[in-house]
């Protein structure tokens, strides 16, 4: 619990660990037990058949919400699901006070369909500025972390992007076509051009995990959801990447952005793909 004189600083000093532990038990207590064993009335659709939401998501969303407020009082929370029950709710991350931004199964149409391509995402920001942030793909017993400043880490190992393999084609995972306008969809043929690879994206949160491996190039996304994308942007940075928007400027997760935008594993390759995406556009 923080202190009163307690900087975020010194609270994530201090307890880093049991947010991590607070993921690792809400993924436990109600995601895995669900996976593979879904039942029909524990999925529901949202916006359309592309947007799925099951109890998995709900119950998690609830476990983190109060584990977390209870870690760090005066914080507030903005998750995918609580904002799709009240809009209103993702104003918090305009606000004074550190919020928790929480996806607490990114990556639900591979959890529906069994597939282990998914993730919880948590992130720790104040004033528009990412602070800390959790990947956790529990079904594949890997755990992404970053303090701004400090470094990612995946499984508590240094995590180093580095430079694309010269002459080898940028891999990048982009926005899928069920979710892209036609502006969006314009702006992305610009990365169908020779030395680029695009491809559909997976669960957000793995593909931003990707590039901080450096086991992708870059990332194409065209929307903004602050849950979808804080974690990863996260993780890229602390991993020695970038990001940029088709206006030149970094993402930001308090909206307002120039999309599609980019998230690379270097700075030069962040601001090719920016270029191509403008080219399209």
């Amino acid at each position: 619990m923080i202190e009163e004189t307690e900087t975020i600083d010194e609270f994530l000093a201090r307890h880093a660990a049991d947010v991590e532990d607070a993921v690792r038990k809400a993924a436990a207590a109600e995601i895995m037990p669900r996976f593979r064993r879904l039942a029909a009335h524990e999925v529901d659709e949202k916006s359309g058949p592309h947007d799925l939401v099951t109890d998995a998501d709900r119950k998690a969303e609830l476990y983190l919400t109060e584990a977390l407020g209870a870690l760090l009082p005066g914080s507030v929370v903005v998750g995918e699901e609580a904002v799709h029950a009240n809009p209103a709710t993702y104003e918090a991350i305009q606000g004074d006070a550190p919020v928790w931004i929480i996806d607490p199964v990114d990556g639900t149409r591979q959890f529906v369909h069994g597939d282990d391509g998914f993730c919880t995402l948590v992130a720790l920001a104040r004033h528009g500025e990412l602070l800390a942030s959790w990947t956790y793909a529990p079904a594949r017993d890997q755990l992404a972390t970053a303090v701004r400043g400090q470094g990612a880490f995946l499984n508590g190992e240094r995590l180093y992007a580095g430079p694309p393999e010269p002459g080898r084609d940028l891999r990048v995972a982009t926005s899928h076509p069920d979710y892209t306008t036609d502006d969006q969809k314009r702006a992305l043929l610009g990365l169908r051009t020779e030395g680029v690879a695009p491809r559909a994206c997976g669960s957000a949160g793995l593909e931003y995990l990707a590039v901080a491996r450096g086991e992708s190039d870059a990332t194409a996304f065209s929307w903004e959801a602050a849950w979808d994308h804080a974690a990863g942007l996260m993780l890229v940075e602390e991993a020695g990447g970038a990001h940029l928007t088709l206006t030149g400027e970094p993402f930001r997760i308090t909206g307002g952005n120039s999309l599609p935008f980019t998230a690379a594993r270097d700075a030069a390759t962040a601001r090719r793909i920016a270029a191509l995406l403008a080219t399209g556009h």
